[in-house]
């Protein structure tokens, strides 16, 4: 078992940044992918950044502005978010993918929430 904490949410201008952070722990052998996902309101949970081997990926509305980060050393998957945008507003949620004796697993943190003002 792995479990997720996230951490780093809040309220923020437009225009500013935030800095969200997932600790692991349990586990956390093997995983080989993490992401952040994101829910607002009355759609559907997208995939926002997701890192595998060193190896980053972003949805178009976040590119230039979002930045996925990991360190080992601490266990910890980071978001760095700037120019944030009030369309940035959701429920924040980390996971993580892990292969073990064959199976593939993914987890998820409870989610921490954003919300940008105008």
């Amino acid at each position: 078992q792995v479990q997720l904490v996230e951490s780093g949410g809040g309220l923020v201008q437009a225009g500013g940044s935030l800095r969200l952070s997932c600790a692991a722990s349990g586990s956390i052998f093997s995983i080989n992918a993490m992401g952040w996902y994101r829910q607002a309101p009355g759609k559907q949970r997208e995939l926002v950044a997701s890192i595998s081997g060193g190896i980053t990926s972003y949805v178009d509305s976040v590119k230039g502005r979002f930045t996925i980060s990991r360190d080992n050393t601490k266990n910890t998957l980071y978001l760095q978010m700037n120019s944030l945008k009030p369309e940035d507003t959701a429920a924040y949620y980390c996971n993580a993918h892990q292969v073990r004796q064959g199976y593939a697993y993914a987890y998820w943190g409870q989610g921490t929430q954003v919300t940008v003002s105008s």
